[in-house]
């Protein structure tokens, strides 16, 4: 028996009007709550570390190894940007959840720990140590996640996962040479000292050194340090007897506060170039009056106590959040990397495609990003450090962080002519 054409028109509406609700669900699920992008209109793709209502993120950080100060900072910051965030409505309609583990610097706990995460986080916004990444780069390039390290050698760069958040370690150098060179006196035929720790880290600030000390027509008297060395009295004693007329340092501030202490100590009252992840200002209370006098800090970013609206309201937050934690320039590079990765996730949600490889593109797609602190950054290269410009800082009690911007972000001539050594 054959069905009446009305039994079948009314079989066609009804099939129909269940594809549309199921076509709008799909596009209400995938969509993303403004302010953090306006999602596809197709279907979303999705991958490792995103479900239907949270997006996993990674950290391995140093929580108990030499850069444990730094490491913690990081990762209280990234904490607190990712919760502001959620509370904004997170990404693509779920919420950012961050999974920590700690290596403490040490490269067979941080393989143990890189295991655990991968294939179950949509990339890795905190990775703390250049030999740590130096260690995983390779599993982290075969397994195709973007990758942030609180880390940065320019050997780390020429992988399209592996993003270099700033100024690389020698190009930094370089402009903080430079800047000796103006303002403390120096001139050629001087001898100027290195002392840097034995790791990728302070090898890559060597090769920035041994060039702007080539271009300024000083003579470069090199130390190397183990990176667990507490005892520098060596070090500085041959700088001393070398003659040195500065002293640049690149290690852990475990170590740059006994520099401080013990050139203080020997009579040797030279300026001291430090990156500024070889300062705390827990280092203070034991070497304040030195550091106040003669301590310069090359950085990526200026202070954290700069008058800057970005700045002021992330102090103001911080402090609320953790009001018996000290504010360091690891709030600002922790907060301003997670940032970048959360732009990274908003543009991938706008793209369609929260996968891993997807958040990677929409990251790397970005050429002029400003955070708010001054430096616009372009990630297309993954050659290439997003920014060639450096900030000095000098040591100020009076302000939490215990540093203050005395030159704003500049690049030196150097920066440019220098060869950044070939990715490998």
């Amino acid at each position: 028996m054959k069905p009446r054409k009305g039994t079948r028109a009314a079989a066609a509406v009804i099939a129909i009007l269940a594809l549309s609700a199921t076509a709008c669900s799909t596009k209400e699920k995938d969509k993303d709550p403004a302010p953090n992008g306006s999602g596809n209109a197709g279907q979303l793709k999705t991958g490792a570390g995103v479900s239907d209502t949270e997006i996993k993120v990674g950290e391995l950080s140093d929580l108990s190894g030499p850069f444990a100060p730094l490491g913690k900072s990081v990762t209280n910051a990234e904490a607190l940007y990712y919760e502001q965030l959620n509370a904004a409505g997170g990404v693509c309609n779920r919420q950012v959840k961050v999974e920590v583990k700690d290596h403490g610097y040490d490269p067979q706990k941080a393989g143990t720990a890189y295991t655990e995460l991968s294939g179950k986080v949509v990339g890795i916004s905190q990775l703390v140590g250049s030999a740590i990444v130096t260690q995983l780069k390779d599993q982290i390039e075969k397994d195709g996640i973007l990758t942030l390290p609180q880390a940065w050698p320019s050997t780390l760069l020429g992988k399209k996962v592996i993003q270099v958040t700033a100024t690389t370690y020698d190009v930094e150098i370089i402009n903080g040479i430079s800047y000796l060179a103006k303002n403390v006196g120096l001139v050629s035929g001087d001898k100027v000292g290195h002392i840097f720790s034995d790791d990728e880290f302070g090898a890559n600030s060597n090769a920035g050194a041994k060039y702007a000390a080539q271009q300024a027509g000083f003579s470069l008297v090199e130390q190397k340090i183990k990176p667990t060395d507490a005892d520098m009295t060596a070090a500085i004693s041959a700088m001393k007897s070398a003659g040195v007329k500065a002293i640049i340092v690149s290690a852990s501030p475990r170590q740059v506060g006994p520099i401080m202490g013990g050139t203080e100590t020997a009579g040797f009252k030279v300026p001291v170039l430090a990156h500024s992840v070889g300062f705390h200002p827990q280092l203070l209370a034991l070497v304040g009056a030195p550091m106040e006098a003669r301590l310069y800090v090359a950085s990526p970013v200026p202070s954290i106590n700069t008058d800057m609206p970005l700045l002021t309201k992330l102090v103001a937050d911080y402090k609320a959040k953790y009001p018996d934690q000290p504010i360091d320039q690891g709030v600002l590079s922790g907060y301003t990397t997670a940032a970048m990765f959360g732009e990274a996730l908003k543009a991938a949600c706008k793209a369609g495609d929260l996968t891993p490889a997807g958040v990677m593109a929409a990251h790397r797609a970005q050429t002029s990003l400003d955070l708010g602190y001054g430096a616009k950054l372009d990630f297309s290269s993954p050659d290439k450090p997003p920014t060639y410009q450096t900030y000095i800082l000098r040591v100020d009690k009076t302000v939490p962080s215990g540093l203050k911007t005395v030159e704003q972000a500049f690049e030196s001539p150097g920066a440019r002519t220098y060869t950044l050594p070939k990715p490998s």
